[in-house]
């Protein structure tokens, strides 16, 4: 193993949405600082430029899904995945972030040294995986917490069977030619709903196969409210002010449907039935068994999924696989669907930390047995932060204010000589709670491998920007559980 030459004050990981918003973050509010993003890939980008299915897409408007400090000016809010990539490369590029990018650097392993008051973090290099090791002041993890390198590939029973072809959205083949064949994509999550309606565009017929509902919501994919407010007014405030509505809607809607879920899930059922005509058996295929928002909701922009449903180039089953067969799918009802391709839109895995392993003076850290301070440090592990977003909500929302809280922490301790800042938890008896508290398979399957919140500030996951605005950017750096040194 060799060690890259210079020490660093802040090494970021991973270079998409949140790497890229953290170094903006890092260069405007902490000048001086030395950093370099290490990104595992071979380009940035991260999740948008990962996924490369038709249609793909945004599930949340760009008037908050897009950072705080640079307006989204396309008239779609809710835009395409090349848009959304050259949104963030084109940050990146204009801020010279791009220059501090150190591609096919993938994080091993991390170990702080108390008294260095430093991070060596080792690095496998380029295709080979070159050992090397870095060191760093502060460690900023911005590498999401999906697995990059694997989908959710259930085992179906015959699969071996199948003379087709199966693929997964998380790693779509260029050679794939669905035009005029009779498609099953597995799944009605946001991937699926988005696959579904593009696909179907040339395929022969498209089916959306799927085990239970999920609630889908039609929303205008540009937003006119915005659109007029540019025309009007100087850009950063018409997007400030886009951004605020869009921020205010959800918060309300998302008040609703936990405070009063019967009505919520009668507006959206209605919403649905409006599209789909009286007709339409909605309770089978579109009334999940959960209240709305114990699993994220789904968004099709202009209702491209029910428009393609009405004009039969979609049609929509709700049944469970009992088995593969040669030329398509045997349900357990005991019909079959006839299939050229099949898409497994089954869900994501996913993977802390970016899969680096911890210790901290020599002791390894099972982050299962942590805590998360304020959502983004983890108790006992000091100078080490993850930027992660909101579940009812834009991911960016919550990584702005993480990166914008980060670089006041890192500014309060230059300015008072201090070197090392790790969160305390005094009170070992506090409940410990699941870090995210949602019903969804892919979060069920790997919440017990995630740090615990607890059932008060500042151990407790809020979900709500306008909390969070308050603590995080305009709360003190200092309380009872940050202790500096």
């Amino acid at each position: 193993m060799t060690t890259e030459a210079g020490h660093l004050d802040v090494l970021i990981v991973g270079a998409g949405l949140s790497g890229i918003g953290a170094a903006w973050h890092l260069q405007h509010r902490c000048p001086g600082r030395t950093y370099a993003i290490l990104e595992a890939r071979t380009a940035s980008g991260g999740t948008w430029d990962l996924f490369r299915y038709p249609g793909i897409r945004s599930d949340s408007d760009m008037y908050t899904l897009g950072y705080a400090f640079q307006p989204w000016r396309d008239a779609k809010a809710i835009a395409d995945g090349p848009s959304i990539l050259a949104y963030i490369r084109g940050v990146a590029r204009e801020a010279g972030i791009d220059r501090h990018i150190r591609f096919e650097h993938r994080v091993l392993a991390a170990s702080w040294s108390s008294e260095r008051a430093c991070w060596t973090v080792e690095v496998a290099v380029g295709p080979d995986g070159v050992r090397r090791s870095l060191t760093c002041s502060f460690l900023l993890v911005c590498s999401g917490y999906y697995d990059y390198a694997h989908g959710h590939s259930p085992a179906f029973a015959g699969i071996a069977d199948y003379r087709g072809r199966v693929v997964h959205p998380q790693h779509w083949p260029d050679d794939l030619d669905h035009a005029g064949k009779k498609v099953v994509v597995i799944g009605s999550g946001a991937t699926a709903v988005t696959l579904v309606p593009a696909m179907a565009a040339t395929a022969a017929h498209v089916t959306m196969l799927q085990r239970s509902p999920t609630y889908v919501v039609s929303r205008p994919a540009e937003d006119k409210v915005a659109n007029a407010l540019r025309r009007w007014l100087p850009a950063r405030l018409a997007y400030g002010l886009s951004r605020w509505k869009n921020v205010l809607l959800g918060m309300v809607f998302y008040q609703l449907c936990k405070r009063r879920p019967d009505k919520a899930r009668a507006m959206i059922l209605d919403g649905v039935k409006h599209e789909l005509g009286a007709s339409y058996d909605v309770e089978r295929d579109f009334a999940p068994r959960y209240a709305p928002w114990d699993q994220r909701l789904c968004l099709v922009p202009d209702g491209d999924l029910f428009k393609a449903i009405r004009d039969g180039s979609v049609s929509v089953v709700t049944d469970e696989i009992e088995r593969f067969t040669a030329t398509g799918i045997g349900l357990k009802s005991g019909r079959t669907l006839e299939a050229d391709i099949v898409v497994s839109a089954t869900g994501l895995e996913l993977k802390l930390l970016g899969g680096m392993a911890l210790a901290v003076d020599g002791r390894r850290v099972d982050p299962a047995a942590t805590v998360t301070y304020k959502g983004m440090m983890l108790s006992d592990v000091p100078n080490l932060a993850t930027v992660s977003g909101y579940t009812n909500a834009s991911w960016t929302l919550k990584a702005d204010l993480v990166c914008d809280y980060v670089c006041r922490l890192l500014n309060h301790m230059q300015r008072h000589g201090l070197r090392q800042c790790v969160a305390r938890l005094d009170d070992p008896a506090m409940p410990r709670l699941p870090w995210i508290d949602f019903s969804s398979g892919y979060i069920q399957r790997s919440m017990h491998l995630f740090p615990k919140q607890g059932d008060r500030r500042p151990w407790r996951l809020d979900q709500n920007y306008a909390l969070d605005l308050l603590n995080l950017r305009y709360g003190s750096v200092k309380d009872r559980a940050m202790r500096f040194s």
